[in-house]
This record gives C-alpha cells, sequence and structure tokens, in this order.
C-alpha cells in the first residue's frame, strides 16, 4: 500500500483545522492536519485581525494581525482563552445571549463594538464580528479596530463644540449638558440633589472694544475672560465636579451647575466672576478694563424645560442690565410675573381698541368759591378680559412706548367730545360743563393733532372752548417746533390748553409766560401738606407757602388754578382762601360714568 498523503482529504475537512491543539502552533506555524496550504497562507497574512474558537468558546487559532492587535507576536496570550473574556462578549446578557447562539449554530452572525485591554495597558476601540464556518465546529471572530477612526471622530466632535477663540465648550455643547443635566435631575436618585443652578452672564460695553479697538482685540479679550471664567469654576468645584463654562456666542457665556447645592451657591459663582473680572486685562500692550452682567437662576431640574430655563436667564440678565449693570441678579418669580403681565398687556393694547375693550369716567372739576360744577376730566379705563379694569397707570406708559397711545388718545378724544355735546344737548339749561382730555407728547409728535381734534369738534358740534386739553409740565415746558406749534394753533382755535401734575418738574418760570397756556393744575401732592390734624396746623406748612405762591404767579399770568387730589373740606377751604380756582378729587367725586355726571347736570339746572 502506497503511504497516505499528509492532511485532510475531502474539501469539507480542507475548510478549516478540525483538532484545536495542532490549529496554530506557539512558533505560529500551521500543524500536521491543516488546510490547505495557500488558506493556511492567506490566514496567517490577512491584515485583517481573525482568531478561531470552537464550540466549547476556546480560541485555537489566531493569525499574525490577531496577535499584534491583541498582544504581540506569540500567540500565548491568545490560544486557549476564552473568547467571551478575551472579546468582551459577556458583559452584557444581550450579547452574550447572541454569542451562545452563535457558537452552536442557531444564529447566522453576530457584530459588536467593543472597548478592548491591551496587554501593554491602553484601551481599544474594536469592532468584533462573529460567524459560524459552514461545514465546521468551530466559528471565525474577526476584529477591525476602530481605535483611529474614534479617536477621529472624538477631534471632529471637540471642534464641533468648542469655540476656536475661547476653547471653552460652545452653545451646542452647553445644550446637550443642560438637557442631560434637566432629565437626570428629573429622577429621584439617591445622593442627587436633583437642581441646576445658572449663572448667564455677557461683557458690558464689549462692542466698544470691538468697534474702537478692532475684532483681534476683541478676541484676545474673549480668550481672556474665558481663562478667568474657567478658574473660578475650578474653585468653585465640588463633589459632582466644576460648573461648565460656556460661550454661547458673541460675548455671552455661561456657568452651568450641576446637583446644584442651591441659591447660595449659583450667587456665590456670580460674585467670584464679578469679583474675577474686575482685574483690568493686559493684552499685548493694551490695558483694558471690563464689567460682566449675570443673571441667575437655580431650581428644581423636575418640571424645568430647557427653553424655560433660558427664558428665565435671559430675563434675569435683562435686570441686572436694567439696574445698573455690573452685578448679578437673581431671578424673581413675582418680578417676572409682572413683567409677562406688562407684556401681556402691550401686546393686547392695539387690538383692544379695535374690540372696544376701553371705556370713559368722568371726575368732576368743582369751582372752589361756589361748589359749581364747572368741568369733568375724562379717565379711560381697560376691561380687560383677563386681568379685569385696569387704571390708565397700568397701561398709559405701555401705549406710549409702542406708539398705540395715538389711536388710543384719538378714540378717547373722539368719545369724551361726543358725551360733552350729549350732556349739552341734554341740558339746555344749565351752564355748559366743558371736558378735559388727557394727551400724551407722542401724539404731537406722530399725529396732526391740529387737524384731529379740528375733525372731531365739527363731527361733535362741540364747541372749541369746551374742550381742554392736559399734557404734563415735562411735556409742555421747553416745548419747541411742532409741539409748540401745534399748542399755539390749538389754543388760536379756542381749544383751553392745561399743564398737568404742575410743580413736579424742573419748570421754566419765565418760559412758561410765552406757552398758550390757560390752566395749571397743581400736582396732589402739593394739596396733601394741607391735610389738618384734629383741627391743628396744616402737617407741612411749606406746601402752603409755595401753593399760594404759585397761585399768585398764575393769576398774574392770566390762568386759572386746579388744586388736584382734594380729599377734606378742610383742604378745599384752605384752598379757596389763597385763591385757587378750581378743586378735584374725592371730596366732590370719584371718576364715575356718564349718567352719573348727566344726574348732576340735572341737579344743577
Amino acid at each position: 500500500m502506497s503511504a497516505q498523503p499528509d492532511g485532510p482529504t475531502t474539501a469539507t475537512e480542507a475548510s478549516v483545522p478540525r483538532r484545536r491543539p495542532d490549529l496554530l502552533t506557539e512558533s505560529g506555524r500551521l500543524g500536521q492536519d491543516t488546510p490547505d496550504a495557500a488558506y493556511r497562507s492567506a490566514f496567517l497574512a490577512s491584515p485583517l485581525p481573525m482568531a478561531v474558537v470552537d464550540r466549547a468558546g476556546l480560541v485555537v487559532g489566531a493569525n499574525h494581525a490577531a496577535l499584534a492587535l491583541l498582544g504581540g507576536e506569540s500567540d500565548q496570550p491568545v490560544v486557549g482563552r476564552l473568547a467571551a473574556d478575551l472579546f468582551d462578549l459577556a458583559s452584557d446578557a444581550r450579547t452574550r445571549d447572541a454569542y451562545h447562539e452563535v457558537l452552536h449554530g442557531r444564529q447566522a452572525r453576530l457584530s459588536r463594538t467593543r472597548r478592548l485591554k491591551h496587554p501593554v495597558g491602553h484601551s481599544m476601540w474594536t469592532r468584533v464580528t462573529i460567524a459560524p464556518v459552514p461545514g465546521s465546529e468551530v466559528v471565525l471572530v474577526s476584529l477591525h479596530d476602530l481605535s483611529a477612526h474614534r479617536e477621529l471622530r472624538s477631534r471632529l466632535r471637540h471642534l464641533q463644540m468648542h469655540d476656536p477663540v475661547t476653547k471653552l465648550p460652545n452653545r451646542a455643547l452647553f445644550f446637550e449638558r443642560l438637557t442631560a443635566a434637566l432629565e437626570a435631575g428629573a429622577y429621584d436618585e439617591t445622593g442627587t440633589t436633583g437642581r441646576v443652578g445658572l449663572c448667564y452672564l455677557d461683557l458690558d460695553g464689549f462692542k466698544a472694544v470691538n468697534d474702537t479697538l478692532g475684532h483681534h482685540v476683541g478676541d484676545r479679550l474673549l480668550a481672556a475672560v474665558a481663562q478667568r471664567l474657567a478658574h473660578c469654576a475650578e474653585r468653585a468645584r465640588h463633589t459632582t465636579g466644576a460648573p461648565l463654562v460656556a460661550r454661547l456666542g458673541g460675548d455671552e457665556f455661561a456657568l452651568l451647575v450641576e446637583e446644584s447645592a442651591g441659591t447660595e451657591q449659583a450667587t456665590d459663582l456670580a460674585q467670584s466672576v464679578l469679583n474675577a473680572l474686575r482685574e483690568p486685562f493686559d493684552l499685548a500692550g493694551q490695558r483694558l478694563s471690563v464689567s460682566a452682567s449675570v443673571g441667575v437662576v437655580e431650581r428644581q431640574a423636575i418640571g424645568t424645560s430647557t427653553t424655560g430655563l433660558m427664558q428665565a436667564a435671559d430675563t434675569t440678565l435683562y435686570w441686572a442690565k436694567a439696574d445698573g449693570k455690573a452685578r448679578w441678579t437673581l431671578f424673581d418669580p413675582e418680578r417676572n410675573a409682572h413683567r409677562m403681565t406688562r407684556q401681556a398687556l402691550s401686546s393686547g393694547l392695539r387690538p383692544a381698541v379695535e374690540r372696544g375693550e376701553f371705556v370713559l369716567e368722568y371726575q368732576p372739576l368743582v369751582q372752589l368759591e361756589d361748589g359749581a360744577l364747572r368741568g369733568v376730566e375724562a379717565l379711560v379705563r381697560w376691561r380687560h378680559p383677563q386681568f379685569g379694569l385696569l387704571t390708565p397707570n397700568r397701561f398709559i406708559g405701555l401705549a406710549e412706548e409702542d406708539g398705540s397711545i395715538v389711536q388710543l388718545g384719538l378714540w378717547v378724544l373722539r368719545t369724551a367730545c361726543a358725551q360733552a355735546r350729549r350732556w349739552q344737548l341734554d341740558h339746555p339749561d344749565g351752564p355748559p360743563v366743558f371736558v378735559s382730555v388727557n394727551v400724551a407728547v407722542r401724539q404731537v409728535w406722530d399725529s396732526d393733532l391740529v387737524a384731529d381734534v379740528a375733525r372731531i369738534l365739527a363731527d361733535t358740534g362741540l364747541a372749541p372752548e369746551l374742550l381742554q386739553l392736559e399734557l404734563t409740565e415735562s411735556a409742555v415746558m421747553g416745548s419747541a417746533g411742532r409741539p409748540l406749534q401745534a399748542l399755539q394753533a390749538l389754543s388760536d382755535m379756542g381749544v383751553r390748553i392745561a399743564i398737568d401734575d404742575f410743580g413736579t418738574g424742573y419748570s421754566n418760570l419765565a418760559y412758561l409766560s410765552r406757552l398758550p397756556v390757560s390752566v395749571l393744575k397743581l400736582d396732589g401732592s402739593f394739596v396733601r401738606g394741607f391735610q389738618y390734624e384734629d383741627g391743628a396746623a396744616p402737617s407741612d406748612p411749606a406746601d402752603a407757602v409755595i401753593v399760594e405762591a404759585l397761585v399768585q404767579l398764575a393769576h398774574r399770568l392770566g390762568l386759572t388754578v386746579t388744586a388736584e387730589c382734594v380729599e377734606t373740606a378742610e383742604q378745599a377751604e384752605r384752598l379757596r382762601r389763597i385763591g385757587c380756582d378750581t378743586g378735584q378729587g374725592w371730596l366732590y367725586s370719584r371718576p364715575v360714568a356718564p349718567d352719573r355726571i348727566s344726574r348732576l347736570l340735572a341737579h344743577a339746572s
């Protein structure tokens, strides 16, 4: 008989080794009972790291690339070890079960990314793929080193998530961390505070640095500021780490305190930031000083959204700016509620005029000499569907800011004139009663007030002398150009012009004589000084002296004087004796509906 050749004689036998000890020796050479030499050479020389694992889960062979990846040229650290341990296939139940399914031929393939420990100490990310070898009792493990790819991806992510000027985390990374902090804090975990703190700041006057010294100096300043903020955060480090410092854009920065210990911790951090930025910056020969305004928000994570927290921070930063800059301000829910109400009122002003939500009440102006009704002041009220009946101090300032005062003022003027004419027609036998309407200075600038008044008087049939327009002292005193021309034209038309709240500003009395004014309305703060207590002398004698002097001055200039806020008979009598012409206040009547004035007129007829 001829000798049998070495090695397997069938295609199935040639596909994979059958006996573990002979697959790969310690020297890296294949044993006697092995696949075809070409396949053996390809297996050993393949640049793709591969290993063979038997059904018991033991590594029975590995090629040179696998050995190099896992620990060197010798197979000793590899062959004979459990593949589950070597390739981290048992650290979670799902992977472990799937691996066993592949080993026993019940699953075709398994692929996982694993962080493997190299014998020399470093870690590497590897894609581990396991698949059975058809017609054999082994599985093939192929390895793909992802470390370089992951490192590149990490570098790219770092560039994507960090600001190139300051090297701080940027807006994207900040919001990623903030979202994670809020989600983590929403769960009641042992040892966590469930709170977050945020210091949101920008630099005061930074635009001037860019505009005067250039953006290159501005960038160096931002980088220097970032270093100081990072130092503040490091000094504020606590058990859960240092606060995250991020540049959100422009000259805006944020310090996020995850697992906040309370409001005091957040405000202490804000104060340390202000202190750190007070020291001047030396930048390439430029010595610059800068300050910051900081909005501080600290609250429970549960029930807090990213958007809500940032809105609160932005609002509080605005407060810090409005309060004088170079300071921190803590979020105040009550103040914020007032702001939200103010915003709601402001946005609803124009539609409210169109919807007819405003009404007028009228307060009598009484002749002090005989107590006769001389006129009425029209006072606007807003019947707000949410906030109820609002007095002018709640919305007139807002209307002046956004310009809706022009539309509202025109409605008030037309409504008041129409009502005054109706009273005149309803009570033809009684003395004529004028109506006084407040006018904002913006109405003079942003509309043709003279034409509006002329048209309304013509439409309603009210005589010009029965209309009085009130402007504040600050609006009238010093008027020039168009406002003065408008006032003069109205006066020439026969309309009375009154200065409201007289005595509260810095009046140029010499200028007063050249204005087309016919009435001074003394501010109520002077009249309160006439209040008697148990029949004693006036509580503030100086007010009496001032009022008497103003009345005498007005009369010498041919003006009449109306005293506001008259509340007692003693006040009225004192004002009458010093020559004051008319009075207005709760002594006579609060502001009332038009029908109440009709009854007064009927009684006087």
